[in-house]
């Protein structure tokens, strides 16, 4: 009688904490993908270039790629607190009618090299903390594998976490997929750098 007891209760256990699923398993698939491929892509053409690629820049006021590095990695670790600080605060699924773009509306729109925007001061390439591209690199990747672990993990309901920014309202499953973009839209910027008639043969 006991062990049958004990049964029930691990059954209504199991029932309670869940298994619907907070994501379904193509959005999971798709975030997890879209972060390890971003990822893949600017460790991929930034890997082998030397000290004067790294710094090369178009023009004086313009960023190398070093600076669109350590410019990455400061982003990543700060939408990452934003993010952290939003899914552990109460879900206000009541303004998700608030929100106006699709996911892949998002990415478009943050990938769109066309639309100019000034980063803000605290993570310009001047102010990060990073002295290198190797430690702004190294940084990114950890904060990148982190954030992959946690959208194939996660219990949270990101679609119930919302949030709303000057440029639009979010849910905080577009926010992850933000960062991808974010870092997709500089690595687009490194691209530009690396094909300039002026860039360091090596």
């Amino acid at each position: 009688m006991k062990k049958l007891a004990v049964f029930f209760a691990v059954v209504a256990m199991c029932s309670f904490t869940g298994l619907k699923d907070p994501l379904t398993a193509k959005e999971r698939k798709f975030a997890s993908d879209f972060l390890t491929d971003t990822r893949n892509t600017l460790m991929d053409i930034t890997k082998n270039l030397s000290e004067e690629q790294l710094k090369y820049k178009t023009a004086p006021d313009r960023w190398s790629v070093e600076d669109c590095v350590k410019h990455i990695a400061a982003a990543e670790n700060g939408i990452w607190k934003m993010e952290d600080s939003i899914i552990n605060s109460p879900v206000n699924p009541e303004k998700r009618s608030e929100i106006k773009n699709s996911d892949e509306q998002i990415i478009a729109m943050i990938t769109d090299r066309t639309m100019k925007a000034q980063a803000p001061e605290s993570i310009r390439p001047e102010n990060t903390p990073y002295k290198s591209y190797q430690e702004a690199i190294k940084s990114f990747y950890e904060s990148r594998d982190r954030l992959i672990n946690f959208i194939n993990t996660t219990d949270k309901d990101l679609r119930g976490h919302v949030v709303s920014f000057p440029i639009g309202v979010f849910d905080s499953y577009q926010m992850v997929l933000f960062i991808g973009a974010h870092s997709k839209r500089h690595t687009l910027q490194i691209q530009e750098v690396m094909t300039d008639p002026g860039f360091p043969k090596q």
